[in-house]
């Protein structure tokens, strides 16, 4: 990888054996975006931007009427000298007046990694696997100094923040500082992006650009399971396999906007963020403020050459600690098999089902702290129930331990119920209208984590729960979004600053509880995926992926969050039937082989179960075990959509080639059956794989370029596992 300023031509090149990515510096003062794609070897402006004198752009060269900011494609842009398409940033001065002209004034190129301060991040282990560029832009009138980091790294990845000084005397008002803005010079594209809802997470929508614009954001407090701070840019003809496809994702777990915008002249702006709407951050004196880190990829592969480049990314680059290379349990949840009703006795008899079913981890769900017999009471009192366990909860991980599993436990730390102790002490500590009484949602409110004291204790409980070293499971829940925004800890100038402070000081207890203990597997959960992204994936190397379970659900799910993340960061469970989200009944074995694409979980009652149920359970968790290594680090090709066809199939191939899981599931039986045809992916086409099962051996160029056709079954939600390993 390298980085050049050519002095001359005013060029930046950032490339490496894969992408480029090209900036130049327009009359020596303003950034212009050239390129970002595949390797170039060098950028002499064949495809460079032409000027003409256009009607109703305004010149800020008096002596150029061909040169206008509205037609430059901008790297960064402000507002107020005649770009009209949307602002990069805007900011807000005492006299009230927003306008701001930012100009080049230096950079610097250096071996390693910048970094966002107090936020999550793309990481390196040594400095000569990246190198970064910072590019100072600076408003002299104002006083304010931009800097724009760009950091390139081996794959086809670059990571963009920007971070704002005040130099000035006085205080600044941020009401937008986006973490990335770029223009194409093209607008023939489709987007991709991801939205849903809470138990319908993740769904897949993509549509041409048609000269208008196409917003995604989320002002609920959290990424959401209505939105993902995601786009995806991709040609027309880009499919799974092959076509170009930029994606851009913001490392955050909070209020984002994402914007892609036509221009007037054929143009596409696309844009990532921090979600203007409300917010306003008061920038003093010499403080600097760092947006979230944006993370773009480019692949000439398709959707799925995308989503590989995140998966490595996030899997090796992204996640921290020992469990980043570290196999994950078999857990079994107990929330669907028990509810609230948790007591010590039915805990510890679900431990010795479960360790006969070779589970190795027991995780205690909702339900355990005091009070807690319902969802309407006791959010924030985290002391254990002295009724349904009188002799604590360390003393029951450690009977649970002893039986050889490993014991867990759910926390919903950000939350407070109006029947608590904590209101009853501290009910300033509750993000609340100073005129109106607080918006419930699932009986409870919300924690304002801009209080240092509310981190403080959330830390300090957090940890008197985890500090004998009995517990190494913690799930993180989070079941309501932010309303009523309001904070009696925040002056009245600071107002707006709550969204994006609440965010800090969840990363902050994060930050303390994942280095305080280290041994310890947090799975990060908003009633399922309501924040399943990259920021909350620094700190809980895995997700709960949705509260729904349904298998044929889970299809949809799981297909659109590999479009960002990799199988391991996946929690996926065997629930019981009748679903309890849809009523839907599946077999077992198609609940196993679609939670087996990601970290195997159970969440029913062992008890509840006939033997033949059991020894099925036993049979698929020996055979997951054997299959998990690939399963987790392996790489995952997705080879039907279930978003457009009557079916998904997915492979899974292991990092040394040597093992190939296939899996395939048919939604609904057809009478006139079409038979399917589907093709594997990441073979060696010169290697010969044998079929486990069946014995039976096939060419790597066979199974790949013929495919593997599926019989009939004459079933709904029927499912196909092969397993073939290579010769």
């Amino acid at each position: 990888m390298n980085i050049v300023y050519e002095e001359k031509s005013k060029i930046f090149h950032l490339y490496n054996e894969k992408i480029s990515y090209v900036m130049k510096l327009e009359k020596d003062c303003y950034l212009s975006h050239c390129y970002f794609g595949k390797r170039l070897r060098r950028w002499s402006g064949s495809a460079g931007m032409y000027y003409y004198d256009r009607g109703f752009c305004a010149n800020p060269d008096e002596t150029d009427r061909t040169f206008s900011l509205d037609t430059m494609p901008g790297e960064y842009p402000d507002f107020g000298q005649g770009d009209f398409r949307s602002p990069a940033m805007e900011l807000e001065f005492l006299d009230g007046d927003r306008n701001t002209r930012f100009y080049y004034v230096g950079h610097r190129i250096s071996e390693g990694k910048a970094k966002p301060k107090n936020l999550p991040h793309v990481y390196v282990e040594d400095d000569a696997e990246a190198m970064t560029l910072e590019i100072w832009m600076k408003d002299e009138v104002r006083g304010l100094k931009l800097s724009l980091y760009y950091t390139i790294y081996e794959d086809a990845v670059l990571t963009r923040f920007v971070s704002l000084k005040n130099e000035s005397e006085n205080t600044v008002a941020i009401h937008r500082l986006l973490s990335m803005s770029m223009d194409l010079q093209e607008q023939d594209y489709d987007i991709l992006t991801l939205g849903g809802a809470h138990t319908e997470e993740k769904n897949v929508y993509r549509r041409h650009l048609v000269g208008d614009s196409i917003v995604v954001e989320s002002n609920r407090g959290t990424s959401s399971p209505q939105a993902t701070p995601f786009l995806g840019i991709l040609r027309r003809d880009t499919t799974e396999e092959q076509g170009e496809a930029f994606g851009v994702n913001l490392i955050y777990s909070g209020n984002f906007f994402g914007c892609v915008q036509c221009g007037q002249y054929g143009t596409t702006r696309v844009q990532l963020g921090i979600n203007p709407f409300q917010f306003c951050w008061n920038l003093k004196p010499k403080e600097q403020f760092d947006t979230p880190e944006a993370v773009l990829v480019y692949s000439q592969e398709g959707l799925g050459g995308m989503s590989a480049i995140f998966h490595r990314l996030y899997r090796k680059r992204v996640c921290r600690g020992k469990f980043r290379d570290q196999e994950r349990p078999v857990l079994l949840n107990s929330w669907e098999g028990m509810y609230f009703a948790l007591s010590e006795e039915k805990l510890l008899g679900l431990a010795d089902e479960a360790v006969k079913a070779g589970i190795e981890l027991l995780v205690m769900d909702d339900g355990w702290f005091r009070g807690r017999n319902s969802d309407t009471t006791s959010l924030g009192d985290w002391v254990e129930d002295k009724e349904k366990f009188p002799n604590g909860i360390q003393d029951l991980a450690k009977k649970v331990r002893e039986k050889g599993l490993e014991f867990g436990i759910w926390f919903e730390p950000e939350m407070i119920s109006y029947e608590s102790e904590l209101y009853k002490q501290h009910s300033d500590w509750v993000i609340k209208s100073h005129c109106y009484s607080p918006i419930q949602s699932r009986n409870q409110l919300v924690l304002d984590l801009s209080n240092p004291k509310v981190c403080e204790y959330l830390t300090e409980a957090i940890s008197e729960i985890l500090k004998d070293g009995n517990i190494t499971y913690v799930k993180w829940d989070m079941n309501r979004h932010l309303t009523d925004l309001g904070s009696t800890f925040l002056d009245r100038e600071s107002q707006g600053e709550l969204s994006h402070r609440y965010v800090l000081g969840l990363y902050s207890i994060l930050e303390q509880l994942t280095e305080s203990f280290p041994d310890v597997l947090f799975e990060g959960c908003s009633s399922g995926g309501g924040r399943f992204d990259a920021g909350m994936l620094y700190y809980m190397p895995q997700t709960w992926t949705s509260d729904n379970t349904d298998a044929v659900c889970r299809l949809k799910i799981q297909h659109g969050t590999s479009l960002l993340f990799p199988s391991i960061s996946m929690g996926a469970h065997v629930s019981a039937v009748p679903n309890h989200q849809v009523g839907r009944t599946t077999s077992l074995e198609t609940r196993y082989l679609v939670a087996a694409a990601g970290n195997l979980g159970y969440e029913l009652d062992l008890k509840k179960l006939s033997q033949g149920e059991l020894e099925q359970i036993k049979k698929q968790i020996v055979q997951y075990k054997r299959l998990r290594r690939t399963v987790q680090f392996g790489e995952y090709y997705r080879l039907a959509d279930p978003f457009t066809e009557n079916q998904a199939a997915w492979n899974f191939v292991s990092e040394d080639g040597k093992q190939v899981i296939f899996s395939h599931v048919q939604i609904l039986a057809r009478s006139a059956y079409r038979i399917p045809t589907l093709r594997l992916r990441g073979l060696d086409p010169k290697a010969e794989y044998k079929n486990t099962e069946t014995k039976e051996v096939f060419g790597g160029d066979e199974l790949m370029y013929a495919g593997i056709t599926i019989p009939r079954v004459r079933q709904d939600f029927s499912g196909t596992m092969i397993v073939f390993e290579k010769i």
